[in-house]
């Protein structure tokens, strides 16, 4: 039950108890104030369009109350504290009951008692201030927020940590902005959250909407009631205000009702919510006052609020403006009175410099273009490029390019941020536009190793015939930088990091991810064993995995393996990794081989498997669930795979072929590099499994059964189930292994 739950409909406190529908001004609109009007009220100033008394202010809408409280005079609106008034800025400064509270009621521990504060400033000239105020939520274990169609926005604080004074990020305290155009809202209290568990340290909970200025978090706020007794209900609070409910164009078109009177006055058009316009007055440059009363914009004497605005001349007021000048025979410039030189002179010394200056710095360009022209067929030299072209000569029908950096520059938009497509620890991707509206990615290296600048052109070379279906293809690179630049076609569907963990709401099935496992490990196996020269990749993850429209994969960066070779057989890098992919045993060693990218490829196969991060980084969790490996290996010692699958896929039909996946990923994270299998076999596994998926194992014929297990079967019927072939499959692996 709740007791005393309400909503505080502020039409009889704020500014909405101005019932007449202040957008309809009266018939005869004052021109300014009327003698006998209040100027102030206690320690408030009153300008007009706002006033106190009948026909002292613009229309209904900015009518106000002198009030003595207590022997105070104060300014209210209904019975809200109106405290300043801002012409400039159209603002105006209330304390305001629309504080929302929920606290427990010892008396009747089953209860609490709930008070939903609000504010409602329909049909008036005012709005809620989105720049100064905040939305304040204030308890232990309290989720609260404020609801004004069509937001509903909050925060929820907890009280985890020991509570600290001036800090309001989410421990005890809480706060999240203001929409804008917000002209009516109320508090509310998530019950699940604020429940009377935590009474005896935090009995209450609040919520405020308030000026952001006259906020500061105390510790003692959270276990008593000092928040409230410090307001005593009432927060101050930012209101913007407009003169009138149409733009500047059509409240010039009625002067009757137009508000802004000054002769030196200007219109400007203000949004009092997203589907209503407005407008307000200001003066014009130069001028200060009020321009909502007759010459009230008086000019603003410039010389005499600066002394110094002239330097050493003479300062003269203008109507809005100033001048600056010198006594006769003196020039002023930059701020200092010069005698004045003979004009003849001067301007032949003044067009003698110009023509030597033009002269110099023509000179300067060309020698600095021949310098760049130098230094770019150093770098090309350096780079090896001599050596490619020789090779490109000798292997006919080659259609590896080598590109200028002008080339690459035009087709990135000078390599501008906004055609980044990553970033990873080798370089930068660029997406590029060559002519023909050829689509590239554009990769500019960060470093190259100083031993392996005359192989890079050679490596290139190779490189370039690397040819795979599901390998992004090396177009070409340009040399003649100080570090090269690779040019790769271009894969439109992003990566397989993003499809597991964006936040896309697609539905991966266990066929697609199945599909992806065994095109990368096909891939990689081409690199290691079927390319002319063996490459390792080096950096396998789930982010140098691309898809096309089709999610069709496509591994790339594998040219980051050429950074470093260590002989002329293999290229070997010399890898900054990605925690969690990282071989544990090549961090021991040093050594790189075609076994870590197994290593690193199995935990590709995990992310597929669960949709989870390969490392967790938050200091609460416990040791074993930071890697995805460990945790990986940790459910299966325990026998909880099920425990972290992805959900999407956990199908009591697929539950052996999730098994079988699972259990190369094992062999695959083997601590030992020589325990796991080549890149080849996890290939034809995948293959096989992928087989399954596609071709159902109910009476399926036998001599396609055979061909899928690669042995032949003497089973008498026609029909074999999923965990037979998996029985039978994992004896021909284990015949396989064991050399039989």
């Amino acid at each position: 039950m709740k007791l005393g739950r309400s909503r505080l409909l502020l039409s009889c406190h704020v500014l909405l108890c101005l019932s007449v529908t202040w957008m309809l001004a009266t018939a005869d609109v004052p021109a300014g104030q009327r003698p006998g009007c209040l100027a102030n009220c206690g320690d408030v100033d009153i300008p007009f369009p706002f006033g106190i008394g009948e026909k002292c202010a613009l229309h209904n809408g900015f009518k106000l109350n002198c009030t003595t409280v207590e022997g105070v005079n104060k300014t209210l609106a209904g019975d809200a504290e109106v405290t300043k008034i801002s012409m400039p800025d159209g603002k105006v400064w209330i304390n305001a009951r629309t504080m929302s509270w929920r606290c427990y009621n010892p008396a009747t521990p089953s209860m609490d008692t709930e008070y939903n504060g609000g504010l409602d400033l329909t049909d008036t000239p005012f709005w809620v201030s989105e720049v100064d105020n905040k939305i304040i939520v204030i308890g232990c274990n309290t989720l609260a927020y404020m609801r004004s169609f069509p937001y509903v926005i909050g925060c929820s604080s907890t009280c985890n940590t020991t509570l600290m004074n001036d800090t309001c990020s989410g421990n005890g305290c809480c706060q999240a902005d203001v929409p804008k155009n917000v002209r009516d809202y109320y508090g509310y209290f998530n019950e699940d959250y604020n429940t009377t568990q935590t009474w005896q340290s935090s009995p209450c909970s609040y919520l405020a909407v308030m000026e952001n200025a006259a906020f500061n978090f105390r510790a003692n706020y959270v276990n008593s009631t000092v928040f409230y007794d410090t307001y005593n209900g009432k927060v101050p609070l930012v209101l913007n205000w407009r003169a009138g409910p149409w733009t500047c164009d059509a409240a010039q078109k009625n002067m009757s009702s137009y508000a802004c009177v000054s002769k030196q006055s200007v219109c400007i058009n203000v949004n009092s919510t997203t589907d209503e316009p407005g407008y307000r007055c200001t003066c014009s440059d130069g001028y200060e006052g009020n321009p909502y009363i007759n010459n009230g914009c008086q000019d603003i004497d410039e010389c005499l609020k600066n002394a110094t605005l002239c330097g050493s001349g003479i300062c003269e007021n203008t109507p809005g403006h100033y001048t600056c000048s010198c006594r006769r025979g003196k020039d002023l410039t930059n701020g200092i009175c010069q005698s004045r030189f003979p004009v003849m002179p001067v301007v032949g010394t003044t067009v003698g410099l110009v023509i030597l200056v033009i002269a110099l710095a023509c000179a300067c360009m060309i020698q600095e273009r021949r310098k760049l022209q130098k230094m770019k067929r150093d770098y090309f030299r350096q780079h090896g490029g001599l050596i490619l072209f020789d090779e490109m000569r000798s292997k006919q029908g080659i259609t590896f390019k080598i590109f200028t950096e002008e080339e690459l520059q035009q087709a990135t938009n000078r390599f501008s941020e906004q055609q980044v497509l990553g970033q990873g620890g080798y370089g930068t991707v660029y997406k590029g536009i060559l002519q023909g509206d050829v689509e590239v990615a554009v990769k500019r290296c960060k470093i190259v190793d100083e031993q392996q600048k005359k192989e890079f052109g050679k490596e290139m070379l190779i490189l370039s015939e690397v040819n795979h279906r599901n390998i992004v293809k090396l177009l070409g690179c340009c040399l003649e930088v100080e570090v090269p630049m690779l040019v790769y076609e271009f894969v439109p569907n992003g990566t397989l990091f993003q499809l597991i963990h964006g936040n896309h709401g697609m539905c991966i099935s266990l066929a697609t991810r199945l599909g992806i496992a065994h095109e990368s490990a096909d891939a990689l196996a081409y690199l290691h064993s079927s390319a002319s020269t063996p490459i390792l990749h080096g950096d396998v993850k789930s982010s140098n995995i691309l898809l096309d429209d089709n999610h069709k994969a496509k591994v790339s960066d594998f040219g980051a393996s050429i950074l470093a070779p260590i002989d002329k057989s293999q290229f070997i890098t010399l890898v900054h990794g990605t925690c969690g992919y990282l071989d544990p045993e090549y961090m021991q060693t040093n050594l790189l081989t075609d076994k870590s990218d197994v290593y690193s490829f199995g935990v590709v196969l995990l992310e597929l498997l669960t949709a989870k991060l390969p490392f967790n980084f938050d200091p609460d969790v416990p040791a074993h669930e930071k890697s995805l490996s460990m945790m990986f290996m940790y459910a299966m010692k325990e026998n909880k795979l099920n425990q972290i699958l992805d959900v999407e896929i956990k199908d009591g039909d697929n539950t052996e072929i999730i098994e079988e996946i699972a259990e190369l990923a094992m062999r695959c994270l083997e601590m030992c590099g020589d325990n796991r299998p080549s890149m080849k076999e996890v290939a034809e596994k995948l293959d096989s499994l992928r087989k399954v998926m596609q071709h159902p194992w109910m009476q399926r014929n036998p001599e396609e059964m055979e061909c899928l297990l690669g042995e032949p079967s003497s089973m008498a019927s026609s029909t074999i189930t999923s965990a037979e072939y998996f029985s039978i499959e994992k004896k021909v692996v284990n015949g396989l292994q064991s050399g039989r």
